[in-house]
């Protein structure tokens, strides 16, 4: 059985009796770290783990095209202030990751999306020229295949920040509203680009938000369904046209508030749950909105910092929902630096040998 065809048993509820062993990715410090503990330089971290990816990506460019011409405007030896590809100002730190820090934006209000608009196009430049070579690879690999979709959230907040998006929202719904559906209409012509060459349906269309902080969502739920549900919609419609059932969602944070507007949406799988300040648990997410709804993540990241023993209780916590099928478990977010390589691997074992 394919990683592709036990994920698809474990996402309908059918026959299964284990999960796929999955690495997502560290961060350049745990990379560096497991280098200093023995892990070869430049390996494939996949065959070096024998593990998989959560899934492979087949897609058209949704993102702006032509993108905005980068600009350094000031340089350290500690760090870098630019205006990004997105037209974003931001300072960036040169030696250790970090989420970048946005000084101003091209996009403020209305009156500068139609620029934003002309770069969101359909455009024959926006198809990989290896496509066909990329679906031949990604269909022959046997592991889980997803196609893009763009953010109806996450790329706006990006481009124009949070308080000028959350000022937008309320002051020009009618904008806010086409900014959504520009990109809706992009990812479905996307869509009608790949699908028709592909001779194995993907498993999953799958998108970016990360709309979600620490106390839940940046957009009430009457602002989502006047502006956003309809572009969601639209998509899960293309999808299904071609036979692909499940739609999910990359949103960090307290996402519970908005999984039944999301679902309502057409949204219908969630990743990667995190157990965060606010303890979510993919139990609890069952619990609240049935088997409906798909899991992908769940396992608190943080406890691969904490001994073997804490790696087992955590994986013992899973395993009835493991067992009942809709949840593929991998830890919620990117491995921390304080991660040891040798209790990582001994994660992957246990999940490797796992047996229900």
């Amino acid at each position: 059985m394919t990683t592709r065809d036990l994920w698809s048993e474990i996402m309908s509820y059918g026959t299964f009796d284990r999960m796929p062993v999955i690495h997502w990715a560290g961060w350049d410090e745990t990379h560096e770290r497991w280098i200093r503990e023995g892990m070869p330089n430049r390996v494939d971290h996949l065959e070096y783990f024998q593990a998989v990816p959560p899934w492979r990506f087949v897609s058209v460019e949704l993102f702006l095209h032509p993108v905005f011409a980068e600009e350094t405007l000031e340089e350290t030896g500690e760090y870098r202030i630019f205006r990004d590809e997105s037209g974003v100002i931001q300072k960036a730190w040169k030696h250790k990751s970090c989420i970048p820090h946005f000084i101003d934006f091209t996009l403020k209000e209305a009156k500068d999306w139609p620029e934003y608009k002309r770069r969101l196009q359909p455009d024959t430049g926006r198809i990989p020229k290896n496509l066909e070579e990329i679906i031949s690879v990604t269909e022959a690999s046997g592991d889980v295949i997803a196609i893009s979709i763009a953010p109806m959230m996450g790329w706006i907040r990006n481009w124009m920040g949070v308080e000028n998006m959350s000022f937008l929202m309320y002051d020009d719904q009618k904008c806010y509203a086409d900014m959504v559906m520009t990109l809706a209409n992009l990812t479905c012509w996307g869509i009608e680009q790949v699908l028709p060459k592909m001779k194995t349906r993907p498993n999953l269309g799958f998108g970016w938000e990360d709309i979600c902080g620490k106390s839940g969502p940046l957009i009430s739920p009457d602002i989502f369904a006047k502006c956003v549900a309809p572009g969601y919609r639209k998509i899960r419609s293309k999808l299904e046209e071609h036979g692909i059932k499940l739609f999910g969602i990359d949103c960090d944070g307290l996402v519970e508030p908005l999984i039944p507007h999301w679902l309502d949406a057409g949204v219908n799988l969630q990743f990667p749950v995190e157990y965060g300040t606010w303890q979510a648990t993919p139990e609890d997410i069952r619990t609240k909105f049935g088997k409906e709804l798909r899991i992908v993540g769940g396992f608190n990241k943080l406890v691969l910092e904490k001994g073997r023993a804490a790696i087992d209780a955590e994986i013992e916590r899973h395993i009835s929902l493991m067992k009942e099928g809709g949840f593929v478990m991998m830890p919620d977010h990117l491995i921390t630096p304080g991660t040891p390589l040798e209790d990582y691997r001994y994660y992957l074992n246990r999940m490797r040998t796992l047996r229900f």
